[in-house]
This record gives structure tokens, C-alpha cells and sequence, in this order.
């Protein structure tokens, strides 16, 4: 059984038992999060699509731990104006375990 679930504007396909790195959630680590927008649940060959959610259905999952992402550099640039900016930015995120799929 698997299910497309929504959480920070990204769209995954989960499964009990995996583990996931999601937008920062703003819960501890360690607590439970229900995520309520099911858009689609697969159970032994039966389909079950949401218009556009399914209703009552909902994935718990558990954060691990909080962290950041690799650095990315942004550099911008004009040419022939001696204009150059340098900017790092490490995104934020959660990693989850999804612990059940509740349709």
C-alpha cells in the first residue's frame, strides 16, 4: 500500500517505514505530525484518487531530526559593469519516517 501525499508545496509518494526529507516542519523532534492531504491511495490493486483530496484519509508521520541542506552558491553577474554579488543559501528541512497510512 502506498499513498501521494502533499506537504510544503511538494508532492510524495510514501510507504510505511520510509523515511523522507521534507520542508521544515514547525513541530519537535521526535513528535507526530497527521498529514490530511492524501491525493491518492493505491491498496492491492484498488486506485483510489482524490477530487482533489481524499476525505478521511491522512499519513502519520514522526520527525527524526531537523537540518539543513548543501550549500548552493547564487551569483549574479552584469557583464561589462563590474557588478558581481555572491550570496550562499542552505534550505531548511525534516527528516520524517512515515509510520501509517490511514485511508
Amino acid at each position: 500500500m502506498y499513498a501521494i501525499i502533499e506537504t510544503g508545496g511538494k508532492q510524495f509518494k510514501v510507504q510505511e517505514g520510509d523515511i523522507l526529507k521534507v520542508e521544515k516542519l514547525d513541530i519537535e523532534q521526535g513528535e507526530t505530525i497527521e498529514i490530511t492531504k492524501v491525493l491518492a491511495v493505491v491498496k492491492d490493486d484498488e486506485v483510489v484518487v482524490g477530487k482533489p483530496l481524499i476525505e478521511g484519509a491522512k499519513a502519520v508521520l514522526k520527525v527524526l531530526e531537523h537540518g539543513k541542506g548543501d550549500k548552493i552558491l547564487v551569483f549574479k553577474y552584469k557583464a561589462k559593469k563590474k557588478y558581481r554579488r555572491t550570496q550562499g543559501h542552505r534550505q531548511p528541512f525534516s527528516r520524517v519516517i512515515v509510520e501509517k497510512i490511514e485511508v
